[in-house]
């Protein structure tokens, strides 16, 4: 088992991974509720039955595509990273495509299950990995410290620390709010064990912050240990059921959305975690062509048993920054989303309130990126500065490495330096302009 990990070459052992995959899936779990109240639209009042999907399912869905996800990953590429349905691409999948689209939530897996076998195409023909490695290092860097911005920003947000304002779009937030104290309380915490150097601090810091919680009654205990798996009966299939409903302009839109968002989070996410592992070798990521076909895979699994598309999750970058090196660290993740299923009840504790101390920290272990940018190269500086500031402010990592990549080929090429820019470059700077005018 060790050898096929290489923990002796990562410098790692099964304490760390162990730690590590437990800090993923325990950032990570809020996917289990999330992802069935937006896939059903419960916040919506007065929809008619047959446009929601169903709550129970969706739970079951989502914890076993997460599981299969992860260990493809795991097994596959080796890579210390946790896949589960994303956030942004359920909500477009329930808000846009069914809701505003009118598109059947059984049409709309079916399109999640094409646009997975396209990446699968894209991946075993190997332009896909062609396209993450003809990224230039800098662009890379700034793709890692903006995600770590954003996934802060994401961490202020569920905290309570950072609200909405009308007048200034964002505002500091009540900090004597019972829950914005926990989580400032988790904030310090995770900032001493960290400081102190304590191995797995952050899944610490979240623990602590939990019990606490409790204590204070701020978290409701579980009422019990152990609840029933919900069927998969009412998704189970429904994307197989209904493929000769998508040959459709409107459809096509719908699987090129999917498509291109997908692509590049999780070509930003896996580049980011790569990179805070120290796997990035030469600018290039060992292989990644295993890794995009783990995801691709786990899309098309995904929507087969009901859920939205299944991409890499940020929220790995905790798992490593609490040691994890190695594919086994997902195997770890995947595990207790099975579990998940049985102990479901036990996941209630998780609130946004412990989960935003580590997203907060983990993003200040991200931007150490910032520091591997040339700023003096002003040709340079724009695009990673636009990639960066993008991701928080338009709440999404696929539009900050869209703007970053439209920019990088201009400045570069006034300042003399077009040779240096590879013809993919190019390539994506066509289609991010065209997703610009076409798709936004």
């Amino acid at each position: 088992m060790k050898k096929f990990f290489q923990f002796d070459e990562l410098g790692t052992n099964y304490r760390r991974e162990i730690i590590g995959g437990l800090t993923t899936f325990l950032s990570m779990a809020y996917i289990l509720f999330v992802n069935p109240s937006v896939l059903s639209m419960s916040a919506i009042p007065d929809l008619p039955d047959a446009i929601r999907m169903d709550q129970g399912a969706v739970f079951t869905a989502t914890a076993i595509a997460a599981a299969i996800g992860s260990l493809l990953m795991g097994l596959i590429a080796r890579y210390p990273i946790a896949l589960a349905p994303g956030m942004g691409l359920n909500a477009f999948f329930s808000f846009t495509v069914v809701l505003t689209m009118e598109v059947p939530w059984q049409t709309a897996l079916s399109g999640v299950f094409v646009s997975g076998l396209i990446f699968i195409v894209l991946t075993v023909s190997g332009l896909r990995e062609k396209i993450i490695n003809s990224i230039p290092a800098e662009l890379k860097f700034a793709v890692g410290a903006g995600i770590g911005l954003f996934i802060t920003f994401i961490g202020f947000q569920n905290a309570g620390i950072i609200v909405n304002n009308d007048a200034t779009l964002v505002g500091l937030g009540d900090l004597a709010a019972p829950q914005t104290l926990l989580a400032i309380f988790g904030v310090f915490v995770t900032v001493i064990l960290m400081v102190r150097g304590v191995k797995g601090g952050i899944f610490y810091g979240m623990f602590i912050t939990a019990i606490i919680g409790m204590l204070l009654g701020q978290i409701d205990a579980p009422a019990k240990i152990v609840g029933e798996v919900p069927s998969l009966a009412p998704t189970f299939g429904q994307a197989l059921f209904n493929l000769d409903q998508i040959f459709t302009i409107q459809m096509l839109v719908v699987i090129l959305t999917f498509l291109f968002v997908d692509f590049f989070d999780t070509a930003g996410t896996l580049v980011a975690v790569a990179n805070q592992a120290g796997l990035m070798k030469e600018n290039k990521l060992p292989r990644a062509g295993k890794a995009l076909f783990a995801d691709s895979a786990a899309t098309v699994v995904g929507s087969v048993l009901g859920t939205s598309t299944t991409t890499s999750y940020i929220e790995s970058s905790a798992g490593v920054a609490a040691g994890a090196r190695s594919g086994f660290a997902s195997v770890i993740t995947a595990v207790l989303f099975l579990l998940a299923l049985f102990f479901s009840p036990l996941l209630g504790v998780v609130t946004p309130a412990v989960t935003a101390p580590a997203l907060i920290i983990v993003g200040i272990l991200m931007v150490s990126s910032l520091g591997k940018i040339d700023w003096e190269k002003f040709e340079v500086a724009v695009p990673a500065f636009l990639t960066i500031i993008a991701m928080p402010l338009s709440y999404s990592i696929a539009t900050g490495i869209a703007i970053g990549f439209i920019f990088y080929p201009i400045t570069m090429a006034m300042k003399g330096r077009a040779k240096e820019i590879h013809p993919i470059m190019y390539g994506l700077f066509v289609i991010f302009v065209l997703y610009f005018i076409f798709l936004v």
